[in-house]
């Protein structure tokens, strides 16, 4: 059996009958079926198995709290650890640094933009935005950047998938929001956005704005098969900016930001930040530069600009 499903043959052609495990928002459904069509394109029969994570029902509480964005991979995890399903699509950046024993991320596809976005009804800018206004964001991250460019601003926690976010902003609880600018994109909402936040100001997380798909480490088959997916150079920049992470321990509960980019002459820069989430510390900000022609030596890279964060 070539897959947990079994194959088909028609001709010369073998269909491997793949499950993929998807969270039910619009967003990670998208992404689901985003990768469905690009293994159909290969010639694979592809199916959707949605499913509602913990991550997804707790909504009145910051994920740092109840146990980080392992919260919306678990779920998806046992399903392939029981066979239910085959891979699992991820937002990369809600990955957890270390997967449970038995598991692997296959492989990293090519990347949407990285950038933060602001979202806002009546405003064009953080700049344009008046004292005191409120921003909704419930990301330690998010939090400590924008207080290093606006201290005067109020910043409330904003839960919720992407829609969900989006229709609070549009009731008035906010004045504005930040999102992942990927995402917007991806729903064909890029006309919500009011302003694309440079790296330079406002610092992605890990792996944001790519898609991972996650497998038992034991499927060879699959590793096989989701190889023409991967991209090359976003594999090698969110291997770095996860190194950075994994190496300071990195979690919802750590304002860490990262993000790799490559320059000219074919080496890979990361730029980190680290915050003080009781705004007693000033952020702090590093980078490096090196090559990085494979990935041990983007994690190694990740690991040199996570010790220049540390005291």
């Amino acid at each position: 059996m070539l897959a947990s499903r079994g194959l088909f043959l028609i001709g010369k052609t073998v269909l491997t009958n793949i499950v993929i495990a998807t969270r039910e928002s619009r967003l990670a459904m998208w992404q689901a079926e985003h990768v469905q069509a690009l293994l159909q394109e290969q010639g694979h029969a592809v199916q959707l198995l949605g499913m509602t994570t913990r991550g997804d029902q707790i909504l009145d509480r910051s994920l740092s709290k109840v146990g980080g964005k392992g919260l919306f991979v678990k779920e998806l995890e046992l399903a392939l650890e029981e066979g239910r399903a085959d891979i699992a699509v991820h937002s990369l950046k809600d990955v957890p640094m270390d997967l449970p024993e038995g598991f692997v991320l296959a492989c990293v596809l090519e990347r949407e933009d990285p950038r933060d976005a602001l979202v806002s009804p009546r405003h064009a800018s953080l700049a344009d935005l008046p004292q005191g206004a409120v921003v909704g964001t419930s990301s330690l991250r998010r939090i400590v950047l924008l207080r290093a460019l606006r201290p005067d601003l109020r910043i409330e926690p904003l839960r919720g998938n992407l829609d969900t976010r989006l229709r609070k902003l549009d009731e008035g609880h906010y004045d504005a929001i930040v999102l992942a600018a990927a995402g917007l994109m991806r729903l064909g909402l890029e006309g919500r956005i009011r302003e694309r936040f440079e790296p330079d100001a406002m610092l992605p997380a890990a792996g944001q704005g790519a898609l991972g798909i996650e497998v038992r480490a034991d499927r060879a088959d699959l590793l096989a098969l989701l190889a023409p997916l991967a991209h090359r150079a976003d594999g090698l920049a969110t291997t770095a900016e996860r190194a950075v992470s994994r190496t300071m321990g990195g979690s919802c509960s750590m304002p860490l930001a990262a993000h790799a980019r490559w320059q000219a002459d074919g080496r890979l820069r990361i730029d980190a930040a680290l915050g003080d989430p009781e705004g007693q510390e000033p952020l702090r900000r590093v980078h490096a530069l090196a090559q990085a022609g494979d990935a041990a030596q983007a994690d190694a890279l990740g690991q040199a600009v996570a010790r220049l964060l540390q005291p």
